[in-house]
């Protein structure tokens, strides 16, 4: 009997423990481990920090769901992966040993690189439930007391999506609670320019996405450097093509929410000669780890290179399309393994994304997500924020029930009218 174990229980850590409990049988053990009892739906996230969404709405707990699928749960961090004796020792010290480990444990939050950046300083954060949660208590003080906004992505920053998505749905909000005419907005962005996304731009997500803001009357700031963050004020240095600072800017703000930049948390990023220099998994082709080839990793936690060198640095993201398509290679190839057989599957690592902005949407997919691509797509409407509203749902009910199907392939393909993505 084999012992797999999945660190992590995210968007796509729970998809994992479904998929490779169906695929291996009862002849093999599935345990899931996660730092926290519930589940919860992270691209919900921006509704929430502005009330739109609350805890009970986009989490439930993981234990019942997972165990009726006979798949073990623990509720605990891990302190220690101890790779060359296939074990893990949890913060209670309880020892977790296993014949293959895939890691999906989402990123450590570099909030510390950036002075004054994050919850614990002067700006908040939408990464997390509970940094969402604190988004909109500030959200709240803000409708109290309007004044300017600053939202954004500091340098590093991988996933822009979700920054784009918060401050068209702040924008829409604060319409929405006829104050918009009170709150000045600036959008400030790693990105050398609007709609580059960490991916090169996707079609023309360049102009839609300024034509939007300026529709918004939202300013932006690209290329831009947080220098440090003090209360009510943001120092941002603002640079040219060559990385040359033009101008400084003192930017000040009554409520800030900014992305910050990921690195791999502390247990993964401790394992010698598993990761690279920012604690993020190195993995080959079949998404195993060649020092370790026990060792499996998807989503965030994984190394990509940049799809391009950017003036102030920028991170490529992992959508969720291209999370389930790893999950389903590393099943088939752990699979093939207990068989006896070398891996063969591979991922497809094509870029899909749904990106709400309160009340439109902004629907993107890049094949391959490195450019030159195969395809490139993107569109905005009405269709779009009723699809992901629509997805929401969809997705925490499959989780909930325990489904082992691949979910962006078999709904958000068909909302955007694409039957498959080779």
């Amino acid at each position: 009997m084999a012992h797999v174990v999945i660190l992590g229980a995210g968007m796509g850590g729970m998809p994992a423990a479904y998929e490779m409990k169906a695929e291996l049988g009862k002849d093999h053990e599935v345990t899931l481990i996660n730092a926290s009892e519930d589940f919860h739906f992270v691209p919900s996230n921006p509704w929430v920090g502005v009330g739109w969404r609350n805890r009970q709405d986009i989490s439930f707990p993981i234990a019942p769901a997972v165990q009726r699928k006979k798949i073990n749960f623990i509720a605990q961090k891990v302190s220690k992966i101890e790779a060359n004796n296939n074990r893990i020792i949890l913060a209670n010290d309880e020892i977790i040993e296993y014949d293959y480990l895939l890691i999906t444990t989402g990123p450590k939050l570099a909030f510390d690189e950036v002075p004054g950046l994050g919850p614990d300083g002067f700006t908040h954060s939408i990464c997390t439930l509970g940094h969402a949660e604190k988004a909109y208590e500030g959200y709240q003080e803000l409708l109290e007391n309007p004044g300017p906004v600053v939202i954004g992505a500091a340098q590093g920053a991988s996933c822009f999506g979700p920054a784009y998505e918060y401050v068209t749905i702040v924008d829409t909000a604060l319409c929405k609670a006829k104050c918009r005419d009170k709150v000045p907005m600036t959008f400030i962005t790693s990105e050398p320019y609007i709609g580059h996304l960490g991916l090169g731009g996707v079609g023309d997500s360049k102009s839609m996405l300024e034509s939007e803001l300026r529709n918004r009357h939202i300013k932006w700031i690209s290329n831009a450097k947080i220098a440090k963050v003090e209360k009510g004020i943001m120092f941002v240095d603002e640079h040219n093509e060559q990385g040359e600072v033009i101008k400084q800017h003192e930017v000040p703000f009554n409520y800030s929410m900014m992305l910050p930049a990921f690195k791999g948390i502390d247990a993964v990023a401790n394992v010698e000669k598993l990761c690279n220099p920012r604690g993020f998994v190195t993995v080959d082709e079949y998404q195993r780890n060649k020092t370790y080839p026990n060792i499996y990793a998807a989503g965030v936690c994984i190394a990509i290179p940049p799809v391009e060198a950017t003036p102030v640095p920028t991170g490529t993201p992992k959508t969720g399309y291209m999370i389930e398509s790893m999950v389903t290679a590393i099943v088939q190839n752990i699979s093939s393994e207990i068989k006896g057989n070398a891996p063969t599957t591979t991922g497809t690592w094509n870029a899909i994304c749904l990106a709400d902005m309160g009340d439109t949407g902004a629907a993107f997919v890049a094949i391959p997500q490195i450019p030159p691509r195969n395809m490139t797509w993107f569109k905005k409407g009405k269709w779009v924020h009723i699809a992901k509203i629509a997805f929401e749902k969809y997705f925490l009910r499959k989780m909930k029930n325990g489904t082992s199907e691949p979910l962006y392939e078999k709904y958000v393909l068909k909302a955007m009218g694409i039957e498959r993505l080779k």
